[in-house]
């Protein structure tokens, strides 16, 4: 399990817990705000012509805006990356 977070070797050992996380997120994705959200990143990724074709992420901006970002700076950021957070 070399490379896993925490979470994901909690979830791994505990398949009651994995059944009842995979029913939240279900219901979760599937509301009408999640919805419009993945449609508006969407809709962002086609005007810039990069929908489907891979390359960089679409980034949020701290002032709301978006901007194009390699995947690797777009995902690191703040922890997300699953890089290990330094004490």
């Amino acid at each position: 399990m070399a490379g896993k977070s925490k979470s994901a070797k909690y979830y791994a050992a505990n398949p009651k817990a994995r059944a009842k996380k995979k029913k939240y997120d279900t219901k979760y994705h599937s509301t009408p705000e999640r919805k419009e959200y993945r449609r508006k990143l969407a809709d962002e990724r086609r005007k810039r012509g990069v929908m489907g074709k891979g390359g960089k992420d679409v980034s949020h901006k701290k002032g709301g805006g978006t901007t194009m970002e390699s995947k690797t700076k777009n995902r690191a950021r703040n922890g997300a990356g699953g890089k290990a957070k330094k004490k």
